[in-house]
């Protein structure tokens, strides 16, 4: 697991497919829907995150690969480009947020998350975007995904409810302060 190599490539249109296909997968769908739909449609898909990948939206995204192969999706957002969502977790200026998951149900349970979300907050978060601090906000329920986050350095810094998440609208919000250079 150590000697995989992690890298991020930015998501492309052709990616699209390969999105929907994980997307799909039970252990995406249950904390990862797309417009409260689990599994949705390629359509969905595609209408969700072209925006993304044409420049229309300030939401950085990225596929995940381990050893050159496709493995999950992770994207960056300075919050404060997203007035609603900055309003309802009060991050403060200069965070960025995170979002991800691991799509390919074999790499899933590996430890791999804490090592992909360092390796990306180095290069993308803290050094590309210059956030000050960054948080992430799994569903309370995701309990793997905050173990996962507790041991990539994130500290829980408060339950907050906003209305355009998925499920009941609750974020678990962590946090992640700028390590000092």
């Amino acid at each position: 697991m150590e000697s995989e190599e992690i890298a991020f490539r930015r998501l492309a249109e052709a990616d699209l497919p390969l999105m929907h296909r994980w997307l799909s997968n039970d252990h995406v769908a249950e904390w990862y829907p797309i417009d409260d739909i689990s599994s949705p449609p390629l359509e969905l898909v595609r209408r969700h995150y072209l925006p993304m990948i044409g420049g229309d939206e300030p939401t950085h995204g990225f596929v995940i690969s381990l050893n050159g192969n496709p493995a999950g999706f992770i994207q960056a957002y300075m919050i404060d480009d997203h007035p609603d969502y900055s309003r309802a977790v009060q991050a403060g200026p200069g965070a960025a947020g995170v979002d991800l998951f691991i799509g390919e149900k074999d790499s899933v349970h590996r430890g791999l998350g804490p090592r992909i979300l360092d390796s990306f907050l180095k290069q993308v978060v803290f050094g590309h975007l210059r956030a000050t601090a960054c948080i992430i906000g799994p569903q309370p329920g995701n309990r793997a995904a905050i173990r996962a986050y507790e041991k990539a350095g994130f500290k829980h810094l408060k339950t907050v409810y906003v209305p355009t998440s998925p499920g009941d609208g609750q974020e678990y919000l962590m946090v992640m302060e700028k390590p000092n250079e």
